[in-house]
């Protein structure tokens, strides 16, 4: 049977509801098989044929599909009554049995003959008495030995099914559960909590469909927790303090690239789905995932582990593949360079801040990173070309810019340690010349 789960986008979920079985106090299995009768006379398993169920003293029924063999099966029918099956198929004249009694170890045959496709109504069904192997009065055929196998059999099977649905459906209210409960978290900053309700609904079954969005909102929530450890760390006055939260800090960053990573690894492995919803909430659920693995790497490489600067720079390349607003992406595009900035990797910065200035030659940030990167390369050949696009900086940008005294600061020192001065220039493309 096809598992039914919940699918989620970022800040909603779709909930698919599973079917509820009728119980009652006195049940009993009601088995049965469908094949359908060639031209040449031979009979094939009619496999997903309909099949109605209803009974004739009082109002109910009950309905389902044969399986790839052409069979069905009911774990539990009220035992008390007396029945109608009916069978029908596209292209297929229907068949029914009459006067069925549940319970009687009898495996119910039905033969389908070419046909129009119809699917009988109630009053159809009753009034029918040819096809099938009628039982007359609730008197049942006897039951071969092979045919108590085959019923044996799919009871069992049935019960496995019965088994698998109801776990799904636990699961699927788990997951719906911790999304919104979690998501509500999350917005209180509330992020124990919100983490704690996370990775319980990752935890009811880590291959759902839902579980990557899960993982997502779990690395935003220990992104923030790891900037709010950060922050009251740097500025707590006992050492013993600042250090376990420093420690804390870049443990929520570790862990916020490895729940992101598990995201988008999750979504790239499933199938992008062909109904047009359905793709674009798994489009969205990618892109959001890509997004939250860029920042975590981010935070992780300039606040915890500058080694990572190669695999960060690639997330961010990754995540700005998909990004389709254009402030965005230039954003990200300063982000990833200034990150290798950050981590000491002047060389790739550089590069980085180039392709920016190359699309656009005004980039203030760009212009700053670029020559923060010579300067920081300690290659005094380079320091002509860091003055001029620090100088060009400092002229350009408002005075409010966080930045804008520590590059004054560096031309300060490039003016009177190195002798270097900033030569008045024009800008080219994403080069300055003299």
């Amino acid at each position: 049977m096809r598992r039914k789960y919940f699918f989620f986008t970022f800040l909603a979920a779709t909930m698919l509801l599973l079917g509820n079985l009728t119980v009652s106090a006195q049940i009993a299995p009601l088995v049965g098989e469908v094949t359908m009768q060639q031209a040449d006379g031979t009979k094939v398993p009619a496999a997903g044929a309909q099949i109605d169920v209803f009974r004739t003293d009082i109002a109910s029924k009950y309905n389902t599909k044969t399986d790839k063999k052409g069979k069905f099966s009911f774990a539990g029918i009220p035992a008390l009554g007396t029945y109608v099956i009916a069978a029908s198929a596209p292209n297929a004249r229907p068949d029914v049995i009459g006067g069925v009694k549940v319970g009687q170890d009898v495996i119910y045959k039905l033969t389908l003959l070419p046909g129009d496709g119809k699917r009988l109504t109630e009053a159809e069904a009753k009034a029918m008495t040819g096809g099938g192997t009628p039982s007359s009065g609730g008197a049942a055929p006897a039951e071969s030995a092979e045919d108590r196998k085959k019923r044996e059999e799919m009871l069992r099977e049935n019960a496995k099914v019965e088994e698998g649905n109801k776990k799904i459906e636990e699961t699927n209210a788990t997951v719906t559960r911790t999304f919104k409960a979690g998501n509500d978290a999350l917005n209180a900053k509330k992020y124990d909590e919100a983490i704690a309700l996370y990775t319980e609904g990752i935890n009811a079954d880590p291959t759902h469909p839902g579980a990557p969005v899960l993982l997502t909102n779990k690395s935003i929530a220990l992104r923030a927790r790891g900037v709010d450890r950060y922050n009251a760390a740097v500025t707590a006055t006992d050492d013993a303090v600042k250090t376990s939260g420093l420690e804390a800090a870049k443990k929520d960053f570790r862990d916020a690239v490895e729940a992101s990573t598990k995201a988008v690894e999750a979504l790239k492995a499933l199938p992008v789905p062909t109904d047009p919803a359905a793709q674009t909430n798994h489009n969205t659920n990618k892109y959001l995932a890509l997004a939250a693995r860029a920042e975590a790497m981010r935070l992780l490489v300039i606040k915890a582990d500058p080694s990572q600067a190669d695999a960060g720079l690639v997330a961010f390349q990754e995540y700005m593949a998909v990004e389709t607003a254009p402030d965005k992406k230039a954003k990200a595009q300063v982000d990833a360079a200034q990150m290798l900035l950050d981590a000491g990797v002047s060389d790739k910065a550089y590069t980085e801040f180039q392709k920016i200035l190359a699309e656009n030659p005004e980039n203030i940030d760009a212009m700053l990173g670029a020559g923060l990167a010579l300067f920081q390369s300690g290659d005094k050949a380079k320091f002509q070309e860091a003055a001029n696009y620090l100088q060009h900086f400092v002229d350009k940008a408002p005075e409010t810019h966080r930045l804008r005294a520590s590059a004054k600061d560096a031309l300060d020192y490039l003016k009177s340690a190195e002798n270097v001065k900033p030569q008045k220039t024009t800008t080219t493309g994403g080069r300055r010349r003299g």
